[in-house]
This record gives C-alpha cells, structure tokens and sequence, in this order.
C-alpha cells in the first residue's frame, strides 16, 4: 500500500496577508542562542585570528588537534558493537572489519556495566540484551579471538566496573604476546557523568573517582598508548541537555578529573596527553560544529593556564563522537540515514578524531548487520566522496561560525564559573545543579515538540500512514542459558583458593590507599568474574542512591 503523507493539523492563526512569511520572526540554536538574519565582518570587529584561532595543531587548536587533520590521516571508524554471547559479538567484530572498519567500539550488557554476573538474580532477562555479556577473562578472550590487540584499537564503554575490563583487556593482549607499550584503545571510565546523566552508578562519588584516578596512574605507568579515560558529553546531550550544557558539564568533568590526579601527586604532563572526550553530534548543524571548535580551544586554556601543562599533547583536546541517538525517531526510520548523515557530516567539520554512526533501527532494537553496514557506509562516502576530507577547518573564518563558537565558549564558562563557586564538580552534582539544569532543558525542548513548535519529520509533523515494520535484531532466550552455563563451567575449573586470595587482598587495599588495578589484574588473571571484584568493593564501600535532587 502507498504510503500516504500528510501535515499535522496546526493551532489556529490570523490570517495571513500575501506578503506574510510562512516562518516564524525570531529564530535560535537548539540550545536557545538567538540567530541573526545574517552575520558579517562588524560581527567579529574585535577578533583576532591569531589568538583565537591559530593553526591547525598549534595553540589553542580551535582549528584542529594536528597540523595536517584529514589530510594526513582520516579519522578513525568505529561502529558500536555488542549483544548476546561473545562469540555472537566476535562475528560482528570481524564482520565490521571485513567491511571497512578501522577501530572497534564494544558495548556490554546492563548486568557488566552494573557490576553483576550473569547468573545474578538481577541479571534475568537482560543477559546479552542491550550488549555482550562479560563475566570473566574467559568471555574477553573469545570475544577478540582472531583480532590482534596490536593492530586493532578498542573504545569499550563501560563505567563503574572500568578497572575490571580494563585489566581484562591487558590479560588478553598480554595472551597474545602484545607488549603494553602498544596496547591502544580506551575505557569510558567517566563516573562523574554517570551521576549527571546516565544513572550507571555503584558507589558513591569518592570511592569512584579514586578508582578512576588508579586507572589512569596505572596507564600513564604501564599503557603509554591507551587513553584511560573518555571524558562524556554525549550521555549529558542524551539526557536532554542543550549544547552549552553539555560543553560546560563535560569540561568542568574534565577539570575535575585533572585536579584529583594532580592532587594524588601526579605530573599533568605525564598524564594529560593521554585525556580523551566523547561528544554528541545533534540535528543543529552549526552549532554542534562550533561545539566542538570551542571546546577545543577551552580546553587548551584551562589546561595551560589553570593546571600549568606545559606539553602541547597535555593541552590537545582528543575526542570521539557520536551521532544522537535521541534524535532517532520510530516513526519513519528510515529518516534516521539522513539525520545521521547530516550529523556525521558535522563531526567531520568540527575535527573529531573518531566517529560512530548510529544505525536507521537503533531507536527499535540492536542494529541488523545491513543496518550497520549502511551506517559505515555514510561514513566512509563522507570520507572519500564529498571532498570535506580535502582541506583543514573549511568552515574556519565563517562570520557565523565563529560568533557561535565565540558565544558557545563564552556560555559554558559561565556555567564553569558557578561550578567552581559551588566547590566543584563532585560539590554540585551533590547539591544536584547539573541536574536540575539538564531537567529543566529536556522539559523546555519537550514542551515545543510537544506544540509543534520544534518540528520534527515523521513524528509532529509530514506524517505517514501504513508504514510496514522493519526487520529487527531479536535475542534469543538462550543466549542467557549458554552465558550462565559457561560462567559456571569457569568458576568449576579455576582455582577457587587463589581467586578468594586475589579478593580478599583487593579487600583490604580498598581500605587503605593503594593503587587497586594491579591486584584487579592478578584477579582477572585467575579468573575471578566481575559480579566477585565489584561485590568485594561493594562490602567496602557500599553503594550510591540518587538523593532525587531537584
């Protein structure tokens, strides 16, 4: 049957007059930035290229992290991947790679990012639901079985139990013979964010940021080439905050990050370069551009001025993006391609050093093989088809794009400003700012869906009837007995007495002050699951509730 199109019926009006505009007088960014009919020199009358802007790769980098950007080297491609068993994922691992991609990104089931094993009473239903299911070193060995660990560069998005993957990787790469040295990839590892937005807590805030601080010594100590942290804009976005709150909450993130390694005694420049951030890509073009170009050349600033660095790697800011996933719509996915092209397309403008592209089915289920593939495929036409790959920062020098960037930056410090009065960022996500800030954004933004005042197609408005269903990706029930079976089959054959040794002593530094991710290792190696390290800690230091401040 033909698909029938039609316009939401809108609220009554006066009459126009022949000359009237169809469009609305006053127009703005998503994040609200009132939008001029047109922008031009008198607009940046007090600019000054050199300190604003400089070269591509050199202070304060708003141009670009490196000199020669896409010209040298394309970004790196990665598609999220993860759901059922390992070796359900390891296909799709390998399939992505047949297929042209350049790094992987995994994603684990609710249970792993929780802390809990499979055969957890907490753990039913969800088992490989949402993303592969990882219990133990057992299920990360098969999971990059046949990809060399030297070659291949990893982003695993997982937060309170980070130090245990983390530790399970270098298990792995140590198995196959991999020096540490060329270990690359990175862990989320960004708990403070998990506050703000995301929810996928276990303990509360101090313990967790020591944890993120061990990783990131042991890392700058033994990994050289891994990023042991990705500071996350994109879950802040995700929760519904406008592009200036999540700018301004992920660098005051960042700056809180910083200030806890510097105050355990660690040189910035040591660790520094090492600092990766994860940005959301949105609908608004340009704004989410100019994002990005401020955030880079805040960065540098803080960096320099703020905590002293003196390398130039300690003052780049590094960053992955992905495309919105809360602007996928169920309606008329098939929309969803061109929404992700679009917002691909501006995270290539605004420099990012890797990008996922979210798939058309994604707001329905996991994403089918042909949905993956199309996503990668945006990508990779972007990348060797529209000729933006051509030439460094095209966009740089826009009248437009640099008042925005300028006013970007300009609102997201006055955001870090009220941050640093209230105490900090741990401080304010207790006092609950960002996340009544975040709140009170999403139910603005709602509110003009809602009256169709924020159009979006295909939900409040150019309607479609008799749509016919996609194809999506079901898991099979039996994922969760095949996973529960092979959890038991590993804690059968391992040594019971040395994973009960392994425990206690991360019991007892968890304690003290001791950096935990060597003795997390030496559990990991014996076979110890994640639901035993993460319950030890949990007997230490209890477990974090929302305090449901707003």
């Amino acid at each position: 049957m033909a698909l029938k199109t039609q316009r939401n019926p809108s609220p009554a009006r006066e009459p126009r007059s022949p000359a009237a505009s169809e469009r609305p007088s006053g127009f703005t960014t998503l994040s609200g930035i009132p939008l001029k009919e047109r922008y031009e020199a008198e607009d940046l009358k007090s600019f000054d290229p050199e300190k604003k802007l400089g070269k591509p790769g050199e202070f304060p980098y708003t141009r670009g992290v490196y000199p020669t950007m896409y010209r040298g080297r394309l970004w790196t491609m990665r598609q999220f991947a993860g759901f059922g068993t390992p070796e359900q994922t390891n296909r799709r691992f390998h399939y992505l790679i047949e297929h042209g991609q350049t790094g992987l990104s995994t994603a684990f089931h609710f249970p792993t990012l929780m802390g809990y094993d499979s055969d957890s009473p907490r753990a039913r239903g969800e088992v490989g639901v949402c993303g592969v299911a990882v219990d133990t070193l057992r299920d990360m060995e098969v999971l990059f079985d046949g990809i060399p660990l030297d070659k291949v560069t990893t982003s695993m998005t997982i937060n309170p139990p980070a130090s245990v993957l983390l530790c399970m990787y270098v298990a792995v790469a140590e198995k196959q013979g991999v020096p540490m040295e060329k270990v690359s990839g990175t862990i989320q590892n960004d708990i403070l964010k998990e506050y703000i937005a995301q929810n996928s807590y276990v303990f509360p805030p101090q313990p967790s940021m020591r944890l993120v601080v061990d990783s990131i010594e042991y890392c700058t100590k033994h990994l050289p080439k891994f990023n042991p942290i990705s500071i996350s804009g994109y879950h802040i976005r995700e929760a519904g905050s406008t592009a200036v709150q999540e700018l301004a909450f992920t660098v005051a993130d960042g700056i809180a990050y910083v200030q806890a390694c510097v105050d355990r005694g660690l040189n910035v420049d040591d660790f520094a370069p090492r600092l990766s951030f994860f940005w959301d890509v949105h609908n608004d073009f340009f704004e989410e551009i100019a994002k990005m170009r401020a955030a880079r050349r805040m960065w540098a600033h803080l960096m320099r001025d703020r905590f002293g660095a003196k390398k130039p790697e300690s003052m780049r800011m590094r960053f992955h993006c992905q495309t919105a996933g809360v602007s996928l719509t169920a309606q008329q996915p098939y929309n969803n391609v061109v929404r992700v092209a679009l917002q691909a397309l501006a995270a290539v403008l605004g420099g990012t050093q890797s990008l996922h592209t979210n798939s058309l089915d994604e707001t329905l289920a996991l994403p089918t093989d042909e949905a993956v593939r199309i996503a990668l495929r945006t990508q990779q036409i972007i990348a060797h088809e529209s000729g933006v790959a051509k030439t460094i920062d095209p966009l740089g020098g826009s009248y437009f794009v640099e008042t925005l960037t300028d006013t970007l930056e300009e609102k997201a410090y006055d955001y870090i400003r009220r941050i640093d009065e209230a105490g900090g960022m741990v401080r304010a996500i207790e006092l609950g700012f960002p996340i009544q800030e975040i709140a009170e954004a999403s139910f603005r933004h709602q509110r003009k869906v809602e009256s169709g005042e924020e159009k979006i197609v295909g939900l409040n408005d150019f309607l479609s009837e008799g749509e016919k269903p996609l194809e999506i990706l079901k898991i099979d029930a039996a994922v969760e007995r095949t996973q529960i079976e092979n959890l038991r089959k590993v804690k059968a054959s391992r040594d019971a007495a040395k994973v009960q040794s392994c425990l206690e002593r991360i019991r007892a530094a968890a304690q003290g002050r001791d950096n935990l991710m060597p003795l997390i290792l030496d559990a990991v190696k014996a076979y110890a699951s994640v639901g035993e390290i993460m319950g030890t800690l949990r007997e230490v230091w209890g477990e974090y509730h929302d305090p449901c401040i707003l």
